[in-house]
């Protein structure tokens, strides 16, 4: 969901300009810079992580943790080196997450049916419940300050175009 916002803000961007200071910025001031997929990725990465984080904090997470719970609470029962990798973290990070997480009661490790040499992280029920309540937060939020401009479509499109470049081997998660 948090990535579905980055390029929503990207395109925004591009569009309005964006506001630095309480002043709009002059693309033509800059234009290399507002053309940089790299700079506009991770301009709008930090809008995104900022409503992200402030939405979550009222349920005690970040968008590190959400991920993971998200992740656990859904049907791939990830082992720790599957979120690590999907969520491009370095491991001992992934472990300090879960680690977190299941203190609180939200997660989890149970051997992975497969093999049982390897736990995978499923959410417990209360962490399905927060789950729910977190990303309804999240939903908000990304529709009050990064979606609100998009139609349904735009939206719809937007998800894809971040699907591709988020899993190129695949097109989709």
């Amino acid at each position: 969901m948090i990535v579905r916002s980055i390029f929503a803000t990207i395109v925004y961007m591009s569009r309005v300009g964006t506001v630095a200071g309480g002043h709009k910025a002059d693309p033509q001031a800059a234009p290399d810079l507002f053309d940089d997929f790299s700079f506009l990725l991770a301009r709008a990465n930090a809008l995104s992580l900022a409503a992200g984080n402030a939405a979550l904090s009222l349920h005690g997470l970040r968008v590190r943790s959400y991920s993971v719970l998200a992740l656990a609470a859904g049907s791939r029962q990830p082992t720790q080196r599957e979120l690590a990798e999907l969520l491009r973290l370095d491991p001992s990070q992934v472990v300090a997450l879960v680690d977190d997480l299941q203190k609180r009661g939200l997660v989890t490790r149970k051997p992975n049916p497969s093999d049982r040499r390897v736990n995978v992280v499923v959410a417990t029920d209360d962490g399905r419940a927060a789950y729910g309540a977190a990303s309804r937060s999240v939903a908000a939020a990304q529709d009050a300050q990064l979606l609100d401009t998009f139609s349904g479509s735009e939206r719809t499109q937007l998800a894809e175009l971040l699907r591709r470049l988020a899993f190129p081997e695949s097109g989709a998660a």
